[in-house]
Order: C-alpha cells, then sequence, then structure tokens
C-alpha cells in the first residue's frame, strides 16, 4: 500500500509539473496568435524601433522604441540599488546578525515581500514623489528615478531572500577551514563564502530583476507614464507592462491598438522568459 502511495503521488506530481509547462506554451500561443497580426500593419523592425507610440491617431503609430527604453531604464536603476543593498542584507543575516536579530530581520523581509504592488506604489506617490521633486528641483517628481528607487523596494526581499539561502546552503567546513587557515571573519565571507554561493547569489539577481521587469500597478502610478524616448533618469518614462495596464480597457477588440498591446505582451514574455532561463543556468551551475 505504501508503494502504491508513492506511486500515485511521483505521477500527481509529474503531473502538475507537466501541466505547468503546458499552461506556459498556451500562454504563449496565445500572445503570438493575437501580436503576430500586428505585423500586418508594421513591419517587426519599425515595430520595435519606432520612436512613436501613438496607437490611436491615423495612421497610428505603433513603435515601442520609448516603452522599452523607459522599462530598461527603470529596471537598470533599480539593479544598481538594490543590488549591493540586497546581497550586503543577505550577507550581514547569513553570517553576522545573531541568532535573535537574524529571526527578526527574515519576518521583517518576508513581510515587505508580501505587500501589494499598488499599496507600495500610493505610498510612492505620496511620500516619495514629492522628496524627489523638491531634491531635484523638477516640475514633477513622477520620473524613472521615483519607479527605480520603489522597483529596488519591491526586488530587495527576493534578493536578500535568496541570496540568503544560497550562502546559509554552503557547507560550514569552507568557513571553518578558512578560520583554521587564519583567515580573519571577513576575509572568510569575501574570499570563500561569496565565490562558493556565487551561482545562488547572480539568481537571486536575476530573480529579483524579472521582479522589476514585470510590475505594472506602482511604476504605471510614480514614473509618468510618457511615452517619448527619456534623457535622463530624471524624466517621466513609460514602460511597456504600464502601456498594457493603461490600454487594454480602451483598446477596441481586432483593432491595431488591441493587436500591439498584445505584441508588447509577446516583447514582455520573451524577456522575463530569458531572465528566468538565466537565472536557473547560475542556480544549476556546478562549482
Amino acid at each position: 500500500m505504501r508503494k502504491f502511495k508513492e506511486f500515485i503521488i511521483e505521477k500527481l506530481i509529474l503531473v502538475c509539473g507537466i501541466a505547468s509547462i503546458f499552461f506556459v506554451v498556451l500562454i504563449f500561443l496565445f500572445l503570438l496568435k493575437e501580436g503576430l497580426a500586428v505585423f500586418n500593419i508594421v513591419g517587426p523592425f519599425n515595430f520595435l524601433f519606432g520612436k512613436s507610440w501613438y496607437p490611436i491617431s491615423d495612421p497610428p503609430q505603433l513603435g515601442i522604441l520609448p516603452l522599452i527604453l523607459g522599462s530598461l531604464l527603470v529596471t537598470l536603476g533599480a539593479a544598481i540599488i538594490s543590488i549591493p543593498i540586497g546581497v550586503g542584507c543577505a550577507i550581514y543575516i547569513a553570517e553576522v546578525a545573531p541568532l535573535k536579530i537574524k529571526e527578526i530581520l527574515k519576518a521583517g523581509i518576508e513581510l515587505l515581500a508580501a505587500i501589494p504592488s499598488v499599496v507600495l506604489g500610493f505610498i510612492g506617490m505620496v511620500t516619495l514623489v514629492p522628496i524627489v521633486k523638491n531634491v531635484f528641483h523638477l516640475p514633477t517628481g513622477l520620473t524613472a528615478l521615483s519607479g527605480s528607487i520603489m522597483l529596488a523596494f519591491m526586488a530587495m526581499p527576493t534578493i536578500v531572500s535568496i541570496a540568503e539561502d544560497a550562502l546559509y546552503s554552503i557547507p560550514k567546513t569552507y568557513k571553518e577551514g578558512a578560520l583554521a587557515l587564519g583567515a580573519t571573519h571577513w576575509q572568510t565571507i569575501w574570499r570563500v563564502m561569496l565565490p562558493a554561493a556565487s551561482s545562488g547569489i547572480l539568481a537571486a539577481i536575476m530573480l529579483g530583476i524579472g521582479r522589476v521587469i514585470g510590475e505594472t500597478m506602482a511604476v504605471m502610478m510614480i514614473t509618468g507614464n510618457a511615452a517619448v524616448i527619456p534623457n535622463s533618469i530624471l524624466a517621466p518614462v513609460r514602460t511597456l507592462t504600464a502601456t498594457i495596464a493603461a490600454e487594454m480597457g480602451e483598446a477596441v477588440v481586432g483593432s491595431e491598438h488591441y493587436f500591439a498591446l498584445f505584441a508588447i505582451g509577446i516583447v514582455l514574455f520573451v524577456i522575463s522568459f530569458a531572465i528566468n532561463v538565466t537565472a536557473d543556468l547560475f542556480l544549476h551551475k556546478k562549482q
């Protein structure tokens, strides 16, 4: 009976795994079905590298280069802020913090990850946007910098949690051997622990970036939603995700605008898939 139960459980797990892959393939096929029709109206090159996004003009201008650059700028800013802080927090929790403080910090980080993005976007509108406006003397605080700071705050729980797990999973003999050879605590962390956990830390960074590039509500609320090519991080931008969220409800089904939004979904799907595959490769890389 026990072998029969194990057999059933193994097959259920297999079915769940196959079903998840099947659903992802179905989503991609659905996006292709609806999104590829836009290339009958505008060529792939003009769609990806066109500088004007005016989907309801006559004729419609469907260039998503400003949206791609806006997404990349916000993501790059968030990565510059979140990666050093996130990895530093993971090192502190895994190697430096006393046990009681470690438990409190881990619980707090998990709580941060549970806050809905729309709540963080509202907090950013009320607090962060006025600060950015006053500090840099801008006409508006709805800029790429505001989005980067808020998205960095949202990515840090993912980076800290996975990087801390990677550091904790290193065999204790590594640390004991380094200390026995006369290395200081910091030398052990820098020369032994971090290289040994590098694949897990890189996976944490990639997954954090994936969380940033797929975020919608927060960036839609605090980045200004200006579909223009940004000239600095202090300029308003619009991201790919915010464009879909803001315009899908107004797009006429079967119109050029409708197909273009699904084509943006294809671009986002490809970017997210590439990030997750890269993170998985780093996570399973053998040293």
